[in-house]
């Protein structure tokens, strides 16, 4: 958490704030929030001065491309956002990071616990950073059913874990990949190996619906609100999940409850009726 509906959300919140402006200040107050450069000091001093040629995304990461072949990293981690805000306005607590633009507009990346990360990559840096392992955007640019079930085909992980892989589909972390499992109509604790053609195709059309639906209503701010537009508005999505967090009430489908696992130390929400493990 966030996951890509929440971090698209960001991505398009900031985007006209963003593009074509020049930073004219920037300021990491925790090097731990800029810990991905080797030197912190280079967030800073690479991105003032310089402008902002696009903002775009890919999984979870905001990827901006900045004038000098740069490569600007947003990463929310578990509890981080960013916030719009004028020049002067009263800062949030947990603000680890500052960018002025030209515009006289601040954007103020917010992380309580300091898991997110600002970082800002020459071409080589970026190459080693692990990021181009980052597989397809599961909304943009999400595989073919033949190539999702090459990939499944005799593995023996459950397809929650799956799912969970960035490696491959990139976006789905533990609330949409329950949604998508409910969706399909597949137990979060199946063997991806045993899934059969149809229930491949069932679970690829599963995924860009969940995810525009979450990206529609502003993405999923849970009960601690760690999760907030960059307004300062929660997203509405949790009102409309089927099953993730809902252990007890109800299938919004078959009226069964819902029940809960847990699949590889993540909780895993499912319909039993809607849902059965098959033996």
């Amino acid at each position: 958490m966030p996951e890509l509906p929440e971090v698209e959300t960001t991505r398009r919140f900031i985007e006209p704030v963003l593009t074509g402006r020049l930073i004219e200040r920037a300021e990491v107050r925790k090097p731990r929030t800029a810990r991905r450069n080797v030197r912190p000091e280079d967030v800073a001093e690479r991105l003032a001065g310089r402008r902002v040629e696009r903002v775009g995304r890919r999984g979870k990461f905001i990827l901006n491309q900045v004038e000098g072949d740069l490569t600007w990293v947003i990463h929310l981690g578990m509890s981080g956002r960013m916030q719009i805000a004028d020049r002067g306005e009263p800062e949030a607590p947990h603000t680890n990071a500052l960018f002025r633009t030209d515009g006289g507009i601040e954007l103020r990346f917010v992380d309580p616990r300091t898991f997110g990360f600002v970082a800002v990559f020459t071409p080589d840096e970026m190459q080693q950073s692990g990021l181009d392992r980052v597989g397809r955007d599961a909304l943009t640019d999400l595989p073919s059913v033949r190539e999702i079930a090459a990939v499944f085909a005799n593995r023996i992980p459950s397809v929650k874990s799956a799912l969970l892989d960035q490696r491959f589909i990139a976006g789905l972390g533990n609330i949409y990949a329950d949604e998508v499992l409910h969706r399909a109509r597949i137990h979060p604790a199946r063997q991806i190996g045993s899934l059969d053609g149809d229930e491949i195709r069932r679970l690829h059309d599963a995924i860009v619906p969940v995810l525009r639906a979450g990206v529609a209503h502003g993405g999923t701010s849970l009960n601690d609100l760690a999760y907030l537009l960059p307004d300062g508005r929660a997203g509405e999505f949790l009102e409309r999940l089927g099953v993730y967090g809902r252990e007890g009430e109800p299938c919004r489908r078959c009226g069964q409850p819902i029940e809960r696992l847990v699949i590889a130390q993540r909780s895993s929400h499912f319909c039993p009726r809607c849902q059965p493990l098959a033996d």
